[in-house]
């Protein structure tokens, strides 16, 4: 007799894998253009792509949006802190998702690489590297690179499926 698909079972080592495999995408793509952008870009100096969209090498001290850039070194511990917890929970959370809970993988693992690949650059170097750039005329959002662009699809992943299927995620 064949195995029962229960929707309450967890996802098998394949199917983990193939999340890692996808934070991991995200890491090396995320460090290989944040390379990319400090050796051939001058600091500060935009270059124009498009008339909305700019590369332009910055380093950011702070977390989103530049938040406690300022704050005089603590943030850098705090903020590796909260990636590394943040990091250390997912993956458990990933290992506990129901295997109806596909999307909520994959926006999980995409955060994961995203986070990651941001704590890398804050170990290593103090500060995470941004460039990417998006404006319209001389209204400029922040900055942001390829780390950034995963957490933020990953989370809209995440409401998205709460959102379509709010009884298992109660």
């Amino acid at each position: 007799m064949g195995a029962s698909m229960d929707s309450d079972a967890t996802f098998g080592r394949m199917q983990l894998l193939g999340f890692y495999l996808l934070a991991a995408l995200v890491v090396v793509l995320d460090w290989w253009t944040k390379s990319l952008a400090s050796s051939l870009l001058d600091y500060g100096v935009p270059h124009v792509i498009t008339p909305l969209f700019n590369l332009t090498l910055l380093h950011n001290r702070g977390a989103a949006f530049s938040l406690l850039s300022e704050a005089g070194g603590w943030q850098h511990w705090l903020l590796g802190g909260i990636a590394l917890a943040v990091s250390v929970a997912i993956v458990v959370a990933l290992r506990r998702l129901p295997r109806a809970a596909r999307w909520q993988g994959l926006g999980l693992a995409l955060v994961l690489g995203g986070a990651i690949g941001n704590l890398g650059d804050r170990l290593r170097l103090g500060y995470v590297v941004d460039f990417i750039q998006v404006h319209y005329q001389e209204l400029y959002w922040p900055a942001f690179n390829i780390a950034d662009s995963a957490i933020t699809v990953g989370a809209a992943l995440l409401i998205l499926d709460m959102l379509r299927n709010p009884a298992r995620d109660s």
